[in-house]
């Protein structure tokens, strides 16, 4: 939890300063603070918090766009911080990519508990992802082996274990991935 570095944005310079002592008195870091849509966009970019507080009506931007742009490049949880509980903005948050709301005015007590979530979902949500690309990846390695073991049987006759130890041994002999020998396989046989 302590030195987590927050990115905080609201047009309000007094609600600022007096979340930035809230969350300072708990160990975190106040690293930027923003009033408008752009400026905390460019300073997410630059800064690259660990997470966003962010007013769910910011000057310069419509609606949660902001944080759907943060979202987006995977840069930090945003945690919506409004003053209304507006049924759109609601709705809005419930359909984009916020990890947390909260509604001013905001108790301390809530704060950090909300972040701490916030902050647990999105490590799960970007493992999640990555693990997802490694199984497309892997899936798609594997298309491209069964491809090439099939193109080997139709044109050279193989049958399918004369085909895989025929690219294990390639594999082996060049120095390559069985994915790469796959490739080299269809490449010269789909001609």
């Amino acid at each position: 939890m302590f030195g987590r570095r927050v990115l905080l944005a609201d047009p309000d310079p007094d609600f600022r300063k007096s979340l930035k002592d809230v969350l300072q008195q708990h160990g975190y870091l106040v690293i930027a603070e923003t009033e408008e849509g752009r400026s905390t966009l460019q300073a997410a970019f630059q800064h690259q918090p660990d997470i966003v507080l962010m007013e769910g009506e910011l000057p310069g931007s419509r609606g949660l766009e902001i944080a759907r742009i943060i979202d987006e490049h995977h840069l930090a949880p945003v945690v919506l911080i409004t003053s209304r509980t507006n049924r759109e903005i609601l709705e809005e948050a419930k359909v984009s990519s916020i990890l947390g709301f909260l509604i001013k005015p905001i108790e301390d007590f809530n704060i950090i508990p909300t972040l701490e979530v916030a902050l647990a979902t999105f490590k799960k949500l970007v493992r999640i992802e990555e693990e997802n690309k490694k199984l497309k990846k892997k899936l798609e390695e594997q298309r491209l082996v069964e491809q090439a073991k099939r193109l080997l049987y139709e044109k050279k006759g193989f049958n399918e274990q004369l085909a895989h130890r025929y690219m294990q041994k390639v594999s082996m002999d060049r120095c390559c991935s069985l994915t790469k020998v796959a490739q080299l396989v269809i490449n010269s046989l789909s001609k």
